[in-house]
């Protein structure tokens, strides 16, 4: 097997016309396993908060910095990151971040205080960001576009959820019958396989001349993110009306506004004016972050619904939501023929608006247990839908997009991915628990339908303002 670093783009255009050799298909699982991996690391140390703060001497109200520095990290650097692969190699950027994650596991791991666990968790948010656009980058040149490369996407993204949704239930299983430290551990297992695996299999496409790093770009962009997400987390946490929540938010949109009069002055903009103004990219992001945002949200509701309102224990309501995991994984696996036989744009709107219409019931659910045979089949039906829609904004995000901007294009899909599900949660907790005071299930049923309405508005507008080109 032999190391190519660098294959030409049009070679490799026309070499997807054909199957994958042994090698891409090793390359392909070393992708897959590095993305399936990270979206664990989103949510398996939910359940193991309480073990790790009794070990550690974590006081209550700083448990939430585990998740809060992890999801500042790795929102806020991905567009950063994946510009640095289109410019310095997405191969290069790919391992290091894997060697990072396998780093900083470890110290994870063996943490034995707080400050050291948080600086793990700094470290895995930072690699996430590295790892999660470049594999997605080196996914789609790899495949020309078209159904090759819509049934990667499609994987990728079945996989994905699969690690979402799988994710608590591992953090829970290990914690129960090991350690809360596996739950660090298994990343350095990952890592150091596809270590050994990636330089040997992964080819980055030639690049051109390598444009100057825009700094005060980057440094602009990925101080709005990290603002941004901090705000939406404190929302979370201390809700909307907290200072600490409108603070980083407002901060956030005026560093916006600064990034964008830097990109439209520099000779070498971190992000090209003209690529946000394609339509594709831009209502494809908005799309993404909309399906992310109201799903995840979904399942915070629901959690709090089967447990606090139909009274079934952790473990039952993890079983239940398990079934709408699985039917995000089908959908990952039936989204690129809908989008075969359709295109990107009719799979965004037919996922949200079928995700709109299994949503939709779920806003007159009552207190009786009879209500969980609908929530079953209208969640599995649902996770299919949003499925079909993030494979199809994936696809449309990225197409019509050079090789050399693939690494910024990609880092728009994660960030975009990472935004949606920080900013679902506390909007529709604020919403849940503002509506009535008294009273838990008033408020999860507005929640639900604000939730339908803003998936089927996202719908209609992704129906009317999209363009592919």
């Amino acid at each position: 097997m032999t190391d190519i670093d660098t294959v030409p783009p049009s070679s490799t255009a026309n070499a997807r016309a054909q199957p994958l050799t042994s090698a891409e298909r090793i390359a392909m699982a070393v992708l897959l396993t590095a993305n399936f991996t990270l979206a664990v690391d989103f949510s398996i140390l939910n359940v193991t908060l309480p073990h790790i703060g009794s070990e550690l001497g974590f006081a209550t109200s700083a448990l939430q910095w585990i998740v809060t520095s992890f999801a500042l990290c790795a929102a806020g650097f991905t567009l950063f990151f994946g510009r640095v692969a289109d410019l310095y190699g997405r191969k290069r950027l790919f391992v290091i971040g894997i060697v990072l994650l396998g780093l900083s596991s470890l110290a994870g791991g063996l943490a034995t205080e707080p400050v050291l666990l948080i600086t793990a968790r700094v470290g895995q948010g930072l690699a996430t960001a590295m790892v999660t656009p470049t594999a997605l980058s080196l996914m789609t040149t790899m495949f020309a576009e078209g159904p090759a490369r819509s049934r990667a996407l499609g994987l990728n993204g079945a996989l994905m959820a699969a690690g979402f949704t799988g994710g608590a239930v591992l953090g829970g299983l290990l914690t129960g019958t090991v350690s809360w430290r596996w739950a660090f551990f298994v990343n350095v297992v990952v890592a150091i396989a596809v270590v050994a695996t990636a330089p040997f299999v992964l080819r980055d496409p030639a690049r051109g001349p390598r444009p100057a790093l825009d700094v005060p770009g980057a440094v602009t962009i990925t101080l709005a993110l990290v603002a941004l997400v901090f705000g939406i987390d404190t929302a979370g946490h201390h809700g909307w009306a907290h200072p600490g929540t409108w603070g980083p938010v407002l901060g956030a949109v005026a560093l916006f506004a600064i990034f964008l009069t830097i990109e439209s002055r520099v000779a070498q903009p971190l992000v090209e004016p003209a690529l946000l103004r394609q339509r594709n990219i831009a209502w494809g992001n908005a799309a993404g972050l909309l399906a992310f945002g109201t799903f995840t949200s979904l399942v915070f509701i629901l959690t709090l619904y089967l447990q606090q309102v139909l009274g079934y224990s952790p473990v039952t309501a993890g079983l239940v939501l398990g079934v709408l995991g699985v039917g995000t994984v089908l959908g990952g696996l039936v989204a690129p023929k809908v989008i075969d036989r359709t295109n990107a744009k009719t799979a965004i709107v037919f996922g949200l608006m079928c995700q709109a219409g299994a949503t939709a019931p779920l806003a007159f659910a009552g207190g009786n247990r009879v209500w969980l045979v609908p929530l079953l089949v209208l969640t599995f039906l649902g996770g299919i839908a949003n499925l079909v829609a993030i494979v199809a904004y994936t696809v449309a995000s990225t197409a019509g997009v050079g090789a050399d901007q693939q690494g910024l294009a990609t880092g728009l899909v994660t960030m975009s991915q990472q935004v949606g599900i920080a900013l679902g949660t506390p909007v529709m907790s604020a919403i849940a628990t503002s509506v009535v005071a008294a009273a838990l299930l008033p408020g999860l049923q507005v929640a639900i339908a604000v939730n339908a309405a803003i998936t089927i508005t996202a719908a209609l507008l992704v129906a009317t303002f999209l363009r592919l080109p």
